[in-house]
């Protein structure tokens, strides 16, 4: 296979990102289906299953971390809107992502967007079910959109913080100023 003319991602990048982010929406809502339907979650309210991990039923009105609870039912909506906009944006980035990295976060970002914005249509809220716990300890109740979202950054951000990123030129920044490299540090 050839290397993609220089400034065009290669097709396979967005490939990559579609099928992951189709992957995490079918996996998010299939466990959802699961959780309402056949676990029935909504009647037992909770579940547990080892010491430290629970299915605890939670109906998040909200934005991320229960953030904006309260803010009426027009919120869906807007919240809704909002994401479907993110997602968007995050797929005109997927179009030009540079790396199979780069475009695997995108996608499940995207993905786990979409699976929470079916809810928040579906529902007026987004279905929460996954609950760490220590102790008095407690993590956020949550889902597989949420935890493919927040891995989707985390690998963003990781990335973006290597020091051996290409530059524009495709040589590692490291290289282009070292002696003999051809490179002058001025006119």
């Amino acid at each position: 296979m050839t290397a993609p003319a220089p400034g065009r991602p290669a097709r396979s990048h967005m490939a990559l990102g579609l099928i992951l982010g189709a992957v995490v929406l079918a996996a998010d809502q299939a466990s959802k289906f699961w959780i309402l339907n056949v676990l029935d979650l909504r009647a037992l309210g909770r579940v547990d299953l080892i010491p430290t991990l629970s299915f605890t039923m939670v109906w998040n009105r909200g934005v991320t971390f229960g953030l904006l609870t309260g803010s009426g039912g027009l919120s869906r909506f807007i919240l809704a809107g909002i994401a479907l906009l993110v997602v968007g944006a995050l797929f005109l980035w997927l179009r030009r992502a540079e790396s199979a990295l780069t475009a695997a976060a995108i996608g499940a970002i995207a993905g786990g967007a979409i699976g929470n914005v079916i809810d928040r249509l579906r529902f007026g809220a987004v279905v929460d079910f996954i609950h760490f716990h220590v102790g008095t300890w407690s993590w956020y109740v949550f889902n597989v959109a949420d935890a493919a979202i927040v891995c989707g950054v985390a690998v963003l951000v990781l990335d973006g913080l290597r020091p051996h990123r290409r530059t524009t030129t495709g040589e590692p920044p490291d290289r282009l100023m070292r002696p003999g490299s051809g490179a002058t540090e001025g006119p």
